[in-house]
């Protein structure tokens, strides 16, 4: 008994395999993957070089620095954040 349970493969064997061959039996799965693959390409190093050039590289010279300039930005308070009633409606 214990024998054939150390012998069936694992979990994660199984859920690899079971995914594995869903792949190889898809035909309008695959070209939906290659468009996923190929606009995640697009938008995370084609547009990374134009738009995200290195802010934080280019004004702050320590990790340090970088670190406490996002946390105050993140955390900073912006005062008079809601949206006023229009005139004439009463709520």
């Amino acid at each position: 008994m214990e024998q054939s349970i150390m012998q069936q493969p694992g979990l994660f064997a199984r859920i690899f395999r079971f995914y594995m061959g869903g792949f190889r039996r898809m035909t309008l799965g695959r070209t939906l993957w290659i468009l996923i693959i190929i606009k995640l390409i697009i938008m995370f190093g084609i547009l990374k070089l134009f738009f995200f050039q290195g802010f934080l590289e280019t004004k702050f010279s320590t990790d340090n620095q970088r670190a406490t300039y996002v946390i105050e930005q993140m955390t900073q308070f912006v005062p008079n954040t809601t949206v006023p009633k229009e005139e004439g409606k009463n709520d």
